[in-house]
């Protein structure tokens, strides 16, 4: 069920319209009322006076207890995390898609990606109704368009392209997709580009980006700078993006990624590496903002990710199709 700020929130997403913090400070309280985990949660906690107080929800409790603000037969969808061996699921309740798919499409204008035909490397919405990517993917690419475990079919459509198109899938994904063609190159359309998302989670293949990107290059003609990364996660609505190789990740104006050091709480100078904290306007109905098991160095534009803190169990939205694929 929508509320006034949940229009509220899609407004300042799609135009602008109202303040940040006034929403952020809104929706937190919203949430201490009417989440009942996050309120016991909160009591740790002096009452934020300002957005940057807002004590930040562990991942881990998308896992141990229902994080919403509404009751479960309000439920329109849930999404899950990828479990694995003595982690679990973690779940992740919408009262409405309307806001996540308004930061979704919002985030990937912002990004800069060009708006070309999406194609999509990603199982569609009917083959994986509980991960948000794919979800996110229904909205980008059209029926039709999803290539996802099809590799022959991508390869003859990809190698009679005409128009630049936009590649949308996980860095699994692709690297099975390039190991698939072998030897076989060509150069895509002019203006055509790729999004890759996650990782090699749980896995036992892992790839150094640099490597991965010259796949790109070698397979589809494309170079770094035509490859976008999406960083997001099933606890989130919202993305942020970065272009090519050592470049900062960037969030629209209603999601900010704030490195913290984890001993003092407090912000870390620029150049510093701590823990990720994200604050995200379109996590309405669950928790806005969120403690991640990422660590980064603080841009003056954004964060560098550094990678998995050490001691966090391998998860992500992009195991949905990764867990797919290896079978």
């Amino acid at each position: 069920m929508e509320s006034n700020l949940h229009h509220q929130i899609i407004r300042y997403i799609e135009h602008g319209e109202g303040n940040f913090a006034d929403l952020l400070v809104k929706a937190h309280r919203r949430q201490r009322e009417l989440c009942p985990p996050y309120h016991e949660y909160c009591k740790g906690f002096p009452a934020p006076s300002v957005w940057r107080e807002i004590p930040p929800l562990p991942l881990g409790a998308f896992r141990w207890s229902r994080i919403a603000t509404f009751p479960e037969p309000e439920a329109v969808r849930t999404f899950r995390t990828s479990g694995t061996t003595g982690e679990g699921y973690g779940q992740h309740h919408f009262a409405t898609l309307e806001v996540y798919q308004a930061a979704a499409l919002a985030g990937w204008r912002h990004s800069g990606i060009p708006g070309h035909r999406v194609i999509g490397l990603v199982p569609p919405p009917t083959e994986a109704p509980h991960s948000s990517l794919s979800t996110m993917a229904g909205w980008l690419v059209q029926p039709e368009d999803f290539f996802w475990n099809q590799w022959e079919r991508l390869t003859e459509f990809l190698a009679s392209a005409k128009e630049p198109v936009v590649l949308f899938g996980t860095a699994l994904g692709f690297l099975d997709f390039f190991e698939f063609l072998g030897d076989r190159t060509w150069t895509l359309p002019a203006g055509s580009a790729a999004m890759e998302t996650g990782g090699y989670k749980g896995t036992r293949r892992n790839l150094p980006k640099e490597e991965l990107y010259a796949f790109f290059q070698k397979h589809l003609g494309l170079a770094a700078d035509d490859v976008w990364n999406e960083y997001g996660m099933t606890e989130l609505s919202s993305q942020f993006y970065t272009r090519g190789l050592g470049t900062p990740h960037r969030g629209g104006s209603w999601v900010r990624g704030l490195v913290i050091d984890p001993s003092t709480g407090r912000e870390v100078a620029v150049g510093e590496t701590g823990v990720l904290v994200i604050f995200d306007l379109a996590n309405i109905d669950s928790s806005c903002v969120l403690q991640t098991q990422d660590l980064a160095v603080r841009h003056e534009e954004g964060f560098l990710l550094v990678g998995r803190d050490p001691a966090a169990l391998p998860r992500g939205c992009s195991r949905a199709a990764d867990d797919l694929l290896s079978r």
